[in-house]
């Protein structure tokens, strides 16, 4: 069964700093346009959530049709805000643990 995977690191200001799509299934002419809409629609819902769990994994939290969002919330005190990472070796490994594990 082909599958996709949206990763995508949110800032605290709602700011997507990292994406990436992988997978084995084809992807669709507007695939990265609705994997926004269904980040930002479930970011609120990440937002009440987050301050009423101590859980750093939120699992299922939203669905549209067979996409399904799950959440780590975590804090990177090394993050400069505004910025967008951009590491070729980042990548490399998301990527390549996406692979392995997904």
């Amino acid at each position: 069964m082909a599958t996709t995977a949206c990763f995508i690191i949110v800032s605290r200001n709602d700011i997507p700093i990292y994406e990436a799509e992988v997978g084995s299934a084809v992807k669709r002419e507007d695939a990265a346009h609705l994997h926004q809409f269904i980040l930002h629609a479930a970011q609120d819902i990440v937002q009440d959530l987050a301050w009423t769990t101590s859980a750093m994994f939120l699992k299922a939290i939203d669905r549209f049709n067979d996409l399904v969002v799950s959440v780590y919330i975590i804090l990177n005190p090394l993050y400069l805000p505004g910025s967008r990472i951009a590491s070729s070796h980042f990548d490399t490994k998301v990527r390549a643990l996406a692979r392995k594990y997904l």
